[in-house]
């Protein structure tokens, strides 16, 4: 049996380095998890920077091999001298206060301009623009790194290779299977692990057989699942009017308003005249005589009451149904859907994920406001607003025909009694994943329930893509294609650099890299639909998908000239 790890396609060449460590500020689980990886799988030399080694995840992380723990209050400048900031390699900010974690990195580049810095953000937009301070510099947001984790460990087989990159879900798939607009590039893959993966032009792609990338665009898996259908949904509407509180009440009042009509008709009047009396009679503006017949006037004073009392019933419940929502009615689960427990910034992550990927969900949170409640009602899920671990709220968000379950509260106790009672109602056959934020206890829980059920933590998820960043110049994500890895990364060009000026077809001549998005100058969404002449000015970031060798040739054509005296 050969070798079944992932590999990268060709050696890199390493970069000018300005030293020989790593440093790692902040003593929460990720900074844990960021040191492990750090030492173990890469077999580096760390310096953790925290408060006090005795405190939060200070005492684990001091005992890990390779790691020397640096104790300082604030990230000042004092701090960044200590743990020898002006040999590192790449600096990495982890803490839980975005402004903090700016602002220290702000002091860090004046320390050593040189130096690589990776950011943990948890305010999205204000992460999207951190990036131009600094000359070399990836943010990245533990919420969007886990999130494809957790949607691969809910699908399981079903889940095809994918990452999340600026708002865009992209995703390996054989060409016969995605619309040719979702194509961003082939992939000629062999199992050679020394040839390279060969990335291809979408207009030089062969037969159905080969892979490419696509961008996810929310095609569901059944088409006719998400289709809206106008009569359906007014009789579903007329049928909740009918089953409200007040519905037995509201349907005795329309069968004598029904009858009046009938006995108007009965008085040998034209069915125009029955339509206009009847409704003249019901607002109270009954046009009465004595004279009339008997019918009419039992007609008359059928629809005179029963018009005093419908019209405001009517009101009364349509209002009420507007104030709660009820009258549209909450879409109910249909089955083959996921379980998401949880609004929060993973859980709407993760629902964002599983609707571009076609696969339909359910939300639960005990917050009607919760992003991931109002994400949910935007596209069309269902919503269950309650206390998750309930029967009742499992229930109502269809548990019984659901594929996945995934808990992504904050709370590792909410998480985990969900978990339980869902395996309970549920049985084996459905796949649970929790988030639980202790990363022991996700183990021994997955250890010990085994079968379906896997328990990740957001760290865990998170803190390979962390010390990527940290090793790799710019690179954003990795995606495993077969049995080689592809890396995504974000460069901007610089001044006096090869690429500025140069078309984007020009750089792709190799088949080693491919840029898959542009956002020009001064604009801080990316293009996903750029033209292959457009060419490149300064200041304009691309993010591009290549081999390990292909970024280093991309790399080498963004450096400016070196001046010789």
């Amino acid at each position: 049996m050969g070798d079944k790890r992932l590999q990268y396609d060709l050696a890199m060449p390493p970069p000018p380095m300005t030293g020989s460590h790593f440093i790692v500020c902040g003593d929460n689980p990720l900074a844990h998890r960021i040191a492990s990886e750090l030492t173990q799988r890469y077999g580096e030399e760390v310096v953790i920077v925290l408060p006090d080694k005795l405190k939060d995840h200070g005492p684990q992380i001091a005992a890990l091999p390779g790691v020397t723990v640096r104790e300082h209050a604030t990230l000042a400048g004092e701090a960044f001298t200590d743990a020898g900031i002006a040999t590192a390699r790449a600096l990495a900010l982890v803490g839980t206060d975005d402004l903090a974690n700016f602002h220290a990195a702000l002091r860090a580049q004046e320390l050593n301009p040189d130096l690589r810095l990776v950011v943990a953000a948890y305010n999205r937009r204000l992460g999207d623009h951190i990036t131009g301070f600094f000359r070399d510099c990836t943010v990245l947001s533990r919420s969007q790194l886990a999130a494809p984790a957790l949607v691969a460990a809910a699908l399981g087989d079903v889940a095809p290779s994918h990452v999340r990159v600026s708002g865009q879900t992209l995703f390996v798939a054989r060409r016969g299977d995605v619309q040719a607009g979702q194509v961003l590039c082939g992939l000629a893959v062999t199992d050679d692990l020394g040839d390279t993966t060969r990335i291809v032009a979408p207009e030089d792609l062969g037969d159905d057989g080969d892979l490419v990338l696509a961008v996810a665009d929310g095609t569901p898996r059944d088409p006719l699942a998400r289709e809206r259908h106008p009569v359906r949904g007014a009789l579903r509407m007329t049928m909740r009017l009918l089953w409200n509180k007040f519905g037995v009440t509201f349907t005795v009042l329309v069968a004598l308003a029904l009858a009046g009509f009938v006995l108007l008709a009965a008085s040998d009047h034209e069915p125009g005249d029955v339509l206009y009396l009847g409704v003249m009679d019901m607002t109270g503006s009954a046009l009465t005589s004595v004279k009339n017949h008997i019918a009419e006037k039992i007609a008359q004073i059928l629809l005179t009451v029963d018009g005093m009392a419908l019209l405001p019933l009517a009101t009364a419940i349509i209002v009420g149904a507007r104030l709660t929502g009820s009258i549209r009615g909450e879409p109910r689960a249909r089955g083959g859907h996921v379980i998401i427990v949880g609004g929060g910034d993973v859980g709407t992550r993760v629902a964002g994920a599983l609707y571009d990927l076609g696969f339909d969900f359910a939300v639960i949170d005990q917050d009607a406001k919760a992003r991931g409640i109002a994400f949910a009602r935007a596209k069309g899920m269902p919503v269950v607003i309650g206390d998750a671990p309930s029967e009742r709220t499992l229930r109502r968000a269809g548990l019984d025909g659901a594929i996945a379950l995934i808990s992504a509260t904050s709370s590792d106790i909410v998480n985990l009694e969900t978990a339980l009672q869902a395996r309970a109602l549920r049985g084996e056959d459905l796949r649970i994943v929790l988030r639980l934020f202790d990363d022991d206890l996700a183990q021994r829980v997955t250890q010990t329930l085994g079968g379906n059920v896997v328990s990740r933590s957001v760290s865990y998820l998170a803190a390979p893509a962390f010390a990527v960043a940290m090793l790799e110049h710019k690179v954003l994500r990795t995606i495993p294609v077969g049995r080689h890895v592809l890396v995504i990364a974000d460069v901007r060009v610089e001044p006096g650099s090869d690429l500025a000026g140069r078309p984007l077809a020009d750089l792709e001549g190799n088949g080693l890299a491919r840029v898959l998005a542009l956002a020009e100058h001064g604009t801080p969404r990316f293009d996903w639909t750029r033209r292959r002449d457009r060419r490149l000015a300064v200041g304009d970031r691309v993010i591009v998908l290549a081999t390990r060798a292909g970024l280093s040739t991309f790399l080498a054509g963004n450096r400016p000239p070196v001046v010789t005296a």
